[in-house]
């Protein structure tokens, strides 16, 4: 019942308010009636419930002007005890309900100002408008105890309020977040899905452009040598065929579903087949390594494998005199990874240019580690990179691509 009570007032406040208001007037018509032996009510019932009307008018604005309508209820109030009318909740009804809401509606130091100082005028009309006797007490500490208790209450409503807004803040902002976070994580997607098909397609489809201009070239004069091209021209599509599928696949594969059909993701053991490639398609590639090779982790494996694929695809564009050179050299902690040749990429010669230097960077910053790109000194480009033999669990999270699945 009064759940209900509490929706009702809240969908149709304005016939809550005109109903509080008659209950009040009518509260305070038979308050005003109410006497002791000690002192009895005055005989000319029409002053009490003439500021009843008032009071019950007042109490209609008191969502909206809760001080005014406390100084008008408090006034009449004030009024009717100075007469020397018993201060009973009854006759303090209408004063008790411009309390509530303004406890409820206004801040603590204004509900503490306005409060204390109904109090003492009331106490003071009580005691004075009466002689003293046995209802001493009921005059003033009852006075002050009704009184008090719609000031709690309204506090109560008011705390009660603020926690509300406050949990409906915190779940508006949570939500914002979660939406941010969302577009965050599909933008996230979309790059890394870029990254993957451009390290799967890009490469091959160079090796393979240079193999087909090579092999058209030769062909009028040394079919022989035209024919053998085309025939690793045909290694080289079906490579990329399968890698395209091996990453088409892992994104496309529900969760838990099986892997083990894919291939294996790419790591340093497959670079002399890399350099072959390389060579099929007109492009002399040397590897040194400085130290004794460390094991890798699959990520950092993974991410100097690309590094080292997407630098040889930009030196088979660009290298002027058709040749490229790798140099690996470990440490105890580190590989550092330098791929050279005599060329000068348009694109990717400008620091930040190109979507192959931008995903190499990415895969580096991946694993905790950095790559830098640029014109030698000497003349030529070269891409250095430098990372951890064993990256932390963020940056292996991080670096966890589609193709390193199983």
């Amino acid at each position: 019942m009064t759940s209900y009570l509490e929706r009702f007032a809240q969908r149709h406040p304005q016939v809550a308010d005109v109903v509080l208001a008659v209950a009040l007037c009518a509260c305070m018509v038979f308050g005003a009636e109410i006497s002791t032996t000690d002192a009895p009510a005055p005989a000319d019932p029409w002053p009490a419930r003439v500021l009843a009307l008032v009071c019950g008018a007042a109490v209609l604005k008191a969502r909206s002007h809760p001080r005014t309508v406390l100084v008008v209820t408090a006034a009449a109030a004030a009024v009717l005890t100075a007469r020397g009318h018993l201060p009973s909740p009854l006759l303090l009804a209408p004063v008790m309900a411009a309390l509530y809401w303004l406890a409820a509606l206004t801040d603590s130091k204004t509900t503490s100002r306005y409060g204390y100082l109904t109090m003492a005028a009331l106490v003071a009309t009580s005691l004075s408008g009466a002689p003293l006797g046995d209802d001493f007490m009921l005059r003033s500490l009852g006075t002050v105890l009704w009184l008090l208790l719609p000031l709690a209450f309204g506090g109560m409503s008011r705390f009660r309020r603020a926690y509300l807004e406050s949990v409906t803040a915190r779940a508006a902002h949570a939500e914002r977040t979660r939406e941010e976070e969302a577009r965050l994580r599909v933008a996230e997607e979309r790059m890394r899905i870029a990254r993957e098909l451009h390290d799967a397609v890009a490469h091959h489809m160079a090796v393979a452009h240079a193999q087909a201009g090579t092999a058209a070239h030769l062909a009028p004069t040394q079919p022989e040598q035209a024919q053998k091209i085309l025939t690793e021209l045909v290694g080289t599509t079906t490579s990329a065929l399968l890698e395209l599928r091996a990453t088409v696949g892992v994104l496309r594969q529900a969760n838990g579903s099986d892997s083990d059909s894919l291939e294996p993701a790419p790591g340093l053991d497959r670079l002399p087949d890399l350099v072959a490639a390389c060579a099929s398609a007109g492009l002399t590639v040397t590897v040194s390594t400085d130290g004794a090779a460390q094991l890798l982790s699959p990520a950092v494996d993974l991410t100097a494998y690309r590094i080292i694929q997407e630098a040889l695809t930009n030196a088979a564009k660009h290298a002027s005199d058709r040749s490229a050179q790798v140099r690996l050299s470990y440490d105890r902690a580190r590989l550092r990874i330098a791929v050279t040749n005599e060329g000068a990429p348009v694109a990717s010669a400008v620091p930040g240019g190109g979507y192959g230097l931008m995903g190499m960077r990415e895969r580096a910053a991946s694993v905790g580690g950095t790559l830098r790109a640029g014109p030698r000194p000497e003349g030529g480009f070269e891409v250095t990179a430098t990372l951890p033999l064993q990256p932390q669990a963020q940056a292996e999270t991080l670096a966890d691509r589609p193709e390193e699945a199983r």
